[in-house]
Order: structure tokens, then sequence, then C-alpha cells
């Protein structure tokens, strides 16, 4: 599986939707954070490829410009 910066994925430790917001594919590492954002902005963390826990991710919404 190979994760791009912006996909949401889920991890295999809770049920929280987390975005990749820094890949470092030579290391298998990925920096994340929680994802809807909080309103104060939400920690960054990194995680390794085993902690990933849907094979399937997605880019997460984008809001429509003049809606």
């Amino acid at each position: 599986m190979t994760l791009h910066q912006g996909d949401c994925i889920q991890l295999t430790s809770d049920e929280h939707l987390y975005q990749v917001v820094g890949v470092d594919d030579r290391h298998n590492r990925y920096w994340v954070r929680r994802w809807p954002l909080a309103r104060h902005g939400c920690p960054v963390f990194e995680i390794s490829l085993q902690q990933v826990a849907t094979p399937a991710h997605s880019h997460p919404p984008r809001q429509l410009q003049n809606a």
C-alpha cells in the first residue's frame, strides 16, 4: 500500500480518521493528524505503515468554491 499526502486513513489503534500530512517513502514513515481538524488545530505525530488499519484510503472532502 502506498499513502500520499492528503489521504485519509484509519489506524489499528482506534476508529478515528487521520489525514496524512507528510510522507517518508524511504523509511516507510508517515506524519498524520486527526481529521477533521479541531478548531484550534490537531497535533501531528509519526506512524509506520504497519499502524494503518484500512487498505483503502481516500482524499479528505474538499469545500466547493463559490458554493
